[in-house]
């Protein structure tokens, strides 16, 4: 494995909410036929529907196999894997680990590579791919330690790199979101698709400094979290799409944040100027004590989130978390090798570009088990000559 940067240093370890698989603990009706609707529903029935069957009925397995590492889920009073409410989904779904679930996946899988023997070169940037008769045959790239150039030979080459965040001021994404493997795909004569999908999340920090580009993850939103703007008003219902509307709450006072009513806003309309993102708030503590939405287990549920990191107890002083904004994540792809659209989506009425998989970490082992079979898993080693 040849790593930009640290292993396990991966952007996923960002990732908060949890790893979709319709595993039926919370509610028996859900299935992988649900999540597959859920999922074509939410990208505006514009995804790949192979991609989203394969991602819905793999799902479940990849979750099993992870705690089989290692990974430590939450757990309901049955001791099955907890699952949360997310945007877009009809049933509670979203494996987690708090609010730490990209951190824990991510040390299951070095754990697990480690310990198979996996070779790993760190802080190594590849900057071409090789081709001998029309294959890829391996790669160059240099040690940005000490400067020198390698080469890497293999017969089978997975390239599963970030995207092009940085292109942004203000993102989430790491220093490495650089679109390199994007670029080095292309030039190698991978054939791109659906480059001008990026998904920019709506809740992203801003102010002050210190947290710009921490994202509010949409998990707040599935413990009852709401947004108003900078007169108190949940201002999203009047932009719901009427293809939606049956889902949504008839009142405000019955809206419970997230779940099947969790597609707030619409693409089709932009809110008044007067009502910019900057005066936006996420709203926590107005919900309890109104006595709407969800109870929240905050400090539990979220215990490393952005809102106890600005020093306030939600138990005990629950409040809002001031103007938001931000995050980009890449959208477009390189053409699967089975002909799929791994992350193909469309802005929807969150003004979130809906994930295939409604779910990015959970996608992302359905995908990494699939390209294990006939690559580089099976091959021998990667042979590295330095230049």
């Amino acid at each position: 494995m040849i790593c930009k940067s640290m292993l396990g240093k991966a952007h996923t370890v960002m990732a908060e909410g949890g790893a979709a698989a319709a595993l039926a603990n919370k509610d028996h009706r859900d299935s992988w036929q649900t999540h597959f609707r859920d999922t074509m529903k939410g990208g505006k029935y514009l995804g790949d529907w192979r991609m989203a069957q394969i991602h819905a009925q793999q799902s479940p397995d990849r979750i099993r196999e992870l705690e089989q590492w290692g990974a430590v889920f939450d757990r309901t009073p049955k001791g099955l894997t907890s699952q949360r409410n997310f945007g877009g989904h009809t049933y509670p779904r979203l494996a987690h680990i708090g609010d730490a679930t990209g951190l824990e996946l991510i040390r299951t899988l070095q754990q697990k590579g480690v310990h198979m023997g996996m070779d790993v070169f760190m802080e190594f940037t590849v900057r071409r791919l090789f081709k001998t008769d029309g294959r890829i045959s391996g790669c160059f790239a240099y040690d940005r330690n000490d400067g020198t150039l390698h080469v890497f030979k293999a017969k089978t080459v997975v390239l599963a790199t970030g995207g092009i965040t940085r292109c942004w001021e203000v993102c989430s994404g790491s220093w490495e979101y650089t679109g390199e493997g994007h670029a080095i795909a292309y030039w190698a004569g991978a054939k791109m698709g659906d480059m001008e999908f990026v998904q920019f999340h709506p809740t992203g920090m801003i102010w002050p400094p210190s947290v710009k580009g921490i994202l509010v993850t949409e998990g707040v939103r599935g413990e009852g979290g709401v947004l108003r703007n900078s007169e108190g008003d949940r201002f999203m219902f009047d932009y719901v799409p009427e293809m939606y509307a049956d889902e949504f709450a008839d009142t405000k006072g019955g809206g419970t944040g997230v779940g099947r009513r969790g597609n707030l806003g619409s693409t089709r309309h932009q809110a008044p100027a007067s009502r910019t993102p900057d005066s936006r708030r996420r709203s926590q503590g107005d919900q309890q004590r109104a006595g709407g939405g969800q109870s929240l287990g905050a400090r539990r549920r979220l215990p490393r989130h952005i809102l106890e990191g600005r020093g306030r107890d939600q138990e005990e002083a629950a409040g809002d978390v001031p103007p938001v904004k931000g995050k980009a994540r890449r959208r477009g792809h390189h053409q699967a090798a089975d002909g799929g659209r791994p992350d193909r989506s469309l802005r929807d009425g969150r003004g979130q570009g809906r994930p295939l998989h409604s779910g990015d970490v959970g996608a992302g082992t359905v995908r990494g088990r699939r390209s294990r079979h006939g690559t580089a898993w099976s091959q021998p080693p990667w042979r590295q000559l330095a230049v």
